[in-house]
């Protein structure tokens, strides 16, 4: 049983560009956001070395270094930044109800949800060794600091189709390693694959390991599981496209959510279906996935709230 209870007006759960921008915005709407960051403060952009896309860092900048100057600004116009997790909800009725570290009740006007996506891993220690050295889970964000080297990517459905398209259009050689003998992908995204040149298929292969010179990836060991046979594929990228995992399993049988998991949201809006809830960045977007889309809708989130909240506060006058 809870032992303490809190009011608040604005409620931001998760921690990365969504949810700082979030923060931003509403601190400045003088709606007094609580935030509470998550075990992964800053979330995805913590394990990012270089991000090099985000506009107005003309130098670049590491993704801890840059979460760190979102949490200053969004503490500088008085958001309460708060490290713990969220355990549970009742969006049942108003207020909403939010369980902190299984024993702290918030009780929120509105509550503005930015947990995120974690991309899904092989699950091999040398992909954690490397991850930021080699290995990432983001073409996009990625693939620019590979341009006129040999890659592989590991994947089957449309995401690693489109990021092996991607990829293809910087690097020399794209290895693009699949483990059956066919691809999940639709047959659009197959065809522009095997029209692309420079990406060569690997059927029948599974990774093995990730192999590098204790600073950065030099190859991939694969195997071939139909002959048991395995080799090594000189590379100096890795890049892993099985899928994201949205951060959702709390808001299960609140929310709506597709078939993956992330939530639904009014089209053209931050809004979920339940009054007051809000949901930004990429706990809602399987399809960008970038910090500068996650941030413009953690201001949109922002924006919903507060005119809910102003919307709210004509309806009680009115009534009184």
């Amino acid at each position: 049983m809870s032992q303490e209870t809190e009011h608040v007006q604005c409620l931001i759960i998760g921690s990365g560009p969504a949810g700082y921008t979030a923060a931003i915005y509403a601190a400045r709407a003088d709606l007094k956001p609580v935030m509470y960051t998550g075990m992964e403060p800053g979330g995805q952009l913590t394990q990012t070395t270089e991000v090099d896309n985000f506009p107005g860092y003309p130098n670049g900048i590491t993704g801890p270094e840059m979460m760190e100057d979102f949490r200053k600004q969004a503490e500088r116009f008085g958001t309460d930044v708060r490290f713990g997790y969220v355990s549970s909800v009742d969006f049942s009725s108003l207020p909403h109800k939010v369980v902190v570290d299984e024993i702290k009740t918030i009780t929120a006007d509105t509550v503005i949800i930015s947990t995120g996506a974690t991309a899904k891993w092989l699950g091999l220690p040398s992909e954690q060794k490397y991850n930021g050295f080699g290995v990432s889970a983001c073409a996009v964000c990625d693939g620019f600091f590979f341009k006129g080297q040999d890659v592989a990517i590991v994947g089957a459905g449309d995401t690693a189709a489109e990021e092996a398209t991607y990829l293809a259009k910087l690097c020399k050689k794209v290895y693009m390693l699949v483990r059956r003998d066919e691809f999940r992908a639709s047959k659009a995204m197959v065809h522009r694959v095997l029209n692309t040149p420079n990406i060569e298929v690997v059927y029948n292969t599974e990774t093995k390991e990730i192999l590098g010179n204790g600073k950065n990836v030099t190859a991939v060991r694969v195997l071939n599981n139909q002959t048991g046979e395995e080799s090594d594929i000189p590379v100096e990228g890795f890049f892993v496209a099985i899928g994201h995992k949205p951060n959702t399993d709390i808001f299960k049988g609140w929310l709506e959510m597709d078939e993956t998991g992330y939530l639904k949201t009014i089209p053209g809006t931050s809004k979920t279906t339940i009054e007051g809830v809000f949901a930004s960045g990429d706990v809602q977007d399987h399809y960008y996935r970038q910090a500068i889309t996650a941030a413009g809708s953690g201001c949109m989130a922002a924006l919903d709230a507060e005119r809910y909240l102003a919307a709210k506060g004509d309806e009680v006058r009115v009534l009184s």
